[in-house]
């Protein structure tokens, strides 16, 4: 049976046939025969033949079109897409009987020509039969879910590496990382490539953990070392630093869709979006255990206690979605594009599966059904968005300052009223008693009750005669009235928690929603009831109560049981080191994607991952220490044939770095790259003419100053209707949606981009001067040049000092003789052109530098 389609094909005589056995058996004329005297329909013998026949190839272990499986019980009782398809002890209402018989007005009748052998009104009659005994199906004949046999469901299992395979092959092996793939390519008869010279491999490590550049100090030191830890200590350190948080969040931000705008039309900027970023830079720097990491992302807003509210940060995750603050739009319809957009992010995210392709119908490749895609949507259909106020460190204590200087000040000033009312006021009554007696107009305007008590004796007046007396002068002493609106005042300035205290999380109702299947995917055409739950192919969920929730997802997730996180997860990080995944589509763990190319090593990996507390910077250790981390990238023609993708893992890869860290490294070579970690976004220099591409100017961009023009570029505000062009350029995502890796393209507008664009243009400025400070004139004479000119000694430090800086090993002859030979060029038309002798060495290192920055060796990992 295929996919329900409009009714379309007609059997008349078996139509005509099967109504009139339909509507037969559904008479109670004294003619009918007595329904107990028919035995009883046996299932296994009678039932279970004619669906096996005619129902499985398309609704079977194999097929489940539109969500529909008739060779399991559960399965085949709860339905399929549009809902079910048996009601026990009512055939006339089952639309299983219906479809089989060419009775239901909207679908067509099953089976198709084609697709089964069609039933007869004998058995379609038979089974009308069985259904109205009840559907008696034995509990025996359930079978297993399907999918559970696929590689990606199965327990981590290690296995043991065949050393006799890899005895006397000679190869530098560190770890079972290089046994299991030096095990591969020993049975294809392939050599690993040698080790990168360690310049390459400073700048390899440096670009995958840090993102930056090491400096010339930091090369100089490393590639002269003949410490034989000297690697590892080199890993530790950069692990260790705190652009470490960076480089990996990086990483994870496109995965999250971070963006510091709205989206859509209005695309308005969310000021304190950071916050999550911050949390995630902060989590990677402290080595959060990354099931934690999962957790506090997915539930993280249910998990946070006042003690620890990190965890509302974390939620910051889901609330990454677009969001439409447009006039006149469904508020429901947003909100349900954003809880669909949180459950296709999780799935890809953290399980490695395509589960949005279940929102419209029942997945087509994997064990997927719609029902359950919408389980999964109940566990976030009732969680609600709010900002709540989260102080960062550095607020509560800048809070904490202001408020002890606040404190301070406001007890001097109320010291200072109440000195004055114990010395002053007394005074201040008696004048003005006596002014006011002697001043008929002043009398007149008091109330009566004073002119009353001003008419007494003083012996006479009570203390609440008095008391009335002070009050009026405290009331209306100019000098007091001074020294309480000072306090007044500084009321007002009470210290308060900055905006940046706000963060973007979520809220669980008091109340759930009630969730309904979408019928083919529309929110306006809701379905059956569906419970919180997860896919019957994955291992089960035990909520902690009576309804599952996003805690239970999230400790199912990572719980033993369940392989997928660990799994996606190292696979994810291998791609970021290789350049591809173990499992090329890291994104797709299902049937389409593609098989582990070595699967003993992912699941070694994983496990090793899961029993070191699943720490992120142990599994990167542990890849970047091996052999086949540190090969060479120097493509053999040998190997062009055998292995042209180089999935066999022969040697290294090289390629072009990400967007952010070209501008990096390109401020980093300046000297102009500002290190501070975290905070607001920021806005460099960019073509005015970008933020009036927006709706209404919404995406004003005021520049910013100082060092802030400076920031790395994850900082970077990202405006989602008019990205920072440099990014686009280089194949940054959208931040639409979650990005599981980077595109790579090689473009002339990249070219000109890093020739032009203001911010590189400066950059090789400021390396050119940073390399004439360096290298100064003065200290030429500290050379091993031997006999050779003055100048051209010069030249020859800045040219090796130009090359470290930028390639982390001094120059070669025939590069240094290159570089000599534009310098000079460029020094003499300068000359020529009548600058000044400073300004035209200016503009010949300028001119170098620029050189420098636009190589293809200054921007590629190797």
């Amino acid at each position: 049976m295929t996919s329900p389609l409009n009714h379309s094909l007609h059997r008349p005589l078996a139509l005509l046939v099967a109504m009139l056995l339909a509507t037969y058996a559904g008479t109670s004329s004294a003619e009918e025969p007595s329904q107990s005297a028919l035995p009883k329909v046996d299932y296994a013998r009678e039932i279970e033949p004619l669906l096996r026949r005619s129902c499985y190839s398309c609704h079977g272990s194999e097929v489940q079109e539109s969500g529909l499986r008739l060779d399991d019980r559960a399965r085949a009782m709860m339905g399929g897409d549009l809902g079910p398809v048996i009601a026990a002890g009512k055939s006339a209402d089952s639309r299983l009987a219906r479809v089989l018989d060419g009775s239901d007005d909207e679908l067509e009748q099953m089976p198709p020509e084609g697709k089964g052998k069609p039933l007869s009104a004998g058995e379609v009659a038979l089974i009308r039969r069985w259904i109205d005994e009840g559907a008696t199906w034995p509990q025996s004949d359930a079978t297993k879910p399907v999918g559970s046999d696929h590689w990606a469901w199965q327990p981590l299992v290690v296995h043991e590496v065949d050393q006799q395979l890899l005895a006397g092959r000679g190869a530098a092996r560190e770890n079972f990382i290089d046994d299991w793939v030096q095990q591969r390519l020993a049975r294809e008869k392939i050599a690993p490539a040698p080790a990168a010279p360690k310049h390459t491999q400073l700048r390899r490590v440096y670009f995958d953990l840090l993102g930056l550049l090491p400096t010339p100090e930091e090369a100089a030191k490393f590639t002269s070392s003949t410490a034989p830890d000297a690697y590892e200590q080199l890993l530790d350190r950069l692990l260790a630093s705190p652009h470490f948080g960076e480089r990996w969040g990086r990483h994870w931000l496109d995965l999250a869709r971070y963006a510091d705008s709205d989206g859509y039309e209005k695309d308005k900027p969310r000021e304190f979006a950071f916050r999550y970023r911050d949390w995630v830079i902060e989590s990677l720097n402290s080595d959060l255990p990354f099931d934690q990491f999962a957790q506090l992302q997915i539930a993280g807003d249910m998990l946070a206690t006042p003690a620890d509210p990190q965890g509302t940060i974390a939620s910051g995750f889901h609330r990454n979605t677009l969001h439409n603050a447009e006039g006149g739009i469904d508020p429901e319809e947003d909100r349900t594009k954003k809880t669909v957009d949180r459950i296709n992010t999780v799935g890809s995210v953290f399980l490695g599966l395509t589960v949005g392709c279940a929102q419209c119908h029942t997945h087509k490749y994997d064990p997927i059904t719609q029902r359950e895609y919408f389980s999964l949507y109940a566990m976030f259909n009732s969680a609600d968005e709010v900002n709540p106020d989260v102080p960062r460190a550095s607020d509560q204590e800048q809070l904490a300052k202001a408020m002890h200087a606040y404190e301070k000040r406001l007890k001097k000033l109320e010291s200072d009223l109440a000195q004055w009312d114990a010395e002053q006021l007394a005074l201040a009554i008696e004048r003005w008693e006596t002014s006011t007696k002697t001043d008929e107009k002043l009398l007149e305007k008091l109330p009566e009750n004073l002119r009353a008590i001003l008419a007494r004796d003083a012996a006479a007046r009570s203390d609440a005669d008095r008391e009335v007396m002070a009050q009026h002068v405290r009331d209306n002493d100019a000098e007091r009235a001074k020294l309480a609106k000072e306090i007044a005042d500084h009321r007002a300035k009470r210290p308060a928690l900055r905006i940046e205290a706000k963060v973007q999380s979520l809220v669980e109702r008091k109340a759930p929603r009630e969730t309904r299947l979408h019928i083919r995917g529309d929110f306006l055409s809701p379905g059956d009831v569906v419970q919180p739950g997860t896919p019957a192919a994955l291992p089960k969920l035990s909520p902690r109560g009576s309804t599952a929730d996003r805690i239970d997802l999230a400790h199912w997730m990572t719980s033993d049981a369940s392989p997928l996180v660990a799994r996606v997860l190292v696979n994810r990080v291998w791609l970021h080191l290789f350049g591809k995944g173990l499992v090329t589509s890291s994104d797709d763990f299902g049937k389409q994607g593609s098989p582990p190319t070595h699967p003993e090593l992912l699941d070694a990996l994983a496990a090793d991952f899961i029993e070191h507390d699943w720490s992120l910077k142990h599994l990167l250790r542990t890849i970047m220490r091996s052999h086949t981390y540190r090969q060479s990238s120097v493509a053999r023609p040998e190997l062009m044939a055998i292995d042209p993708d180089n999935s066999l893992l022969a040697r290294q890869v090289r390629r072009r770095i990400e967007a952010e860290l070209i501008r990096d490294i390109s401020l980093a070579a300046a000297g102009d790259l500002a290190t501070q970690i975290g905070g607001a976004s920021v806005r460099p220099p960019q073509p005015a003419e970008y933020a009036s591409l927006t709706y209404a100017g919404s995406a004003k961009w005021t520049e910013s100053t100082g060092s802030d023009r400076y920031r790395r570029g994850m900082y970077t505000f990202f405006q989602r209707t008019s990205p920072y062009p440099m990014l686009m350029t280089f194949d940054c995502p959208d931040s639409n949606e979650t990005s599981p890796r980077r595109q790579i393209s090689n473009t002339p507008l990249q070219a000109l981009t890093l020739f032009n664009d203001p911010v590189f243009y400066e950059a090789a400025a400021g390396l050119a001067r940073r390399v004439q400070r360096d290298v100064p004139a003065a200290e030429s004479s500290k050379t091993e040049a031997g006999d050779a000119p003055l100048a051209e000694q010069i030249e020859r430090q800045r040219i090796d000092r130009l090359v470290l800086i930028c390639l982390a090993r001094p120059a070669s002859s025939s590069e240094a003789a290159t570089l000599a030979k534009l310098v000079d060029a460029q020094r003499t038309a300068s000359l020529a052109a009548g600058h000044d002798p400073q300004r035209a060495e200016q503009e010949a290192w300028h001119h170098a530098s620029r050189v420098m920055l636009n190589l293809d060796q200054f921007m590629t990992r190797e």
